[in-house]
């Protein structure tokens, strides 16, 4: 499966992925303070284990920062 993340495109193996799967493929040690949003829909933190991710897919991980 190819992805487009943060307009990077990227290869998995797995044709079946969810938001959480990926994120746990993609960055394992930090998903606290962040927010997905697939075709310019965010996706609730709630629905992550639920929602499918199809090839055509455009997706958007945004950490939050702090700072001013």
């Amino acid at each position: 499966m190819e992805l487009k993340i943060n307009n990077q495109t990227k290869h998995f193996s797995t044709g079946n992925l969810t938001v959480q799967a990926l994120l746990d493929l993609e960055i394992p040690e930090k998903q606290n303070g962040i927010a997905v949003a697939i075709n310019n829909i965010v996706i609730p933190k709630s629905n992550w284990n639920s929602h499918p991710i199809q090839e055509t897919d455009d997706i958007l991980i945004i950490s939050a920062t702090q700072g001013g």
